[in-house]
């Protein structure tokens, strides 16, 4: 397990989110996805230094306020464990109904054994893993 660096960067950046459309549509089309228990996750490595993240909460996950909330969870999730995230790939999440309900700890663990269990050595993600 990779322990954190002395100075974590903890910021949310518009650099750390993904907001086109199109890209959206790439990583979904061509990333790979990965089930979790709150969230629903499509992985596409990227050419640039930075990873990112995408968020989506369908009208399925609930009213505004449950959809506003996950999204929420989920970026302070990212946020607060964005050292653990592999560098040069794209992350969009998909929220499941069921996150609306849990608490913060949960969907962190969930987070990080996502991370842990697909970025495992043999697991890799990586360039040649896309094409």
């Amino acid at each position: 397990m990779v322990s954190p660096p002395e100075t974590r960067d903890e910021t949310f950046k518009k650099q750390d989110r993904i907001l086109s459309r199109q890209i959206f549509r790439r990583v979904y089309e061509q990333g790979h996805k990965f089930r979790a228990q709150y969230f629903t996750a499509f992985v596409l490595p990227n050419l640039e230094k930075k990873s990112r993240v995408g968020i989506t909460a369908t009208r399925k996950t609930g009213n505004s306020v449950k959809r506003n909330r996950s999204r929420r969870l989920i970026r302070e999730v990212f946020r607060k464990n964005k050292w653990r995230v592999p560098p040069s790939v794209d992350i969009v999440i998909n929220v499941k109904s069921s996150m609306a309900e849990a608490c913060y700890d949960d969907i962190e663990k969930d987070f990080v054994r996502f991370l842990e269990t697909n970025n495992s050595p043999e697991k890799k993600w990586s360039l040649e893993r896309s094409k």
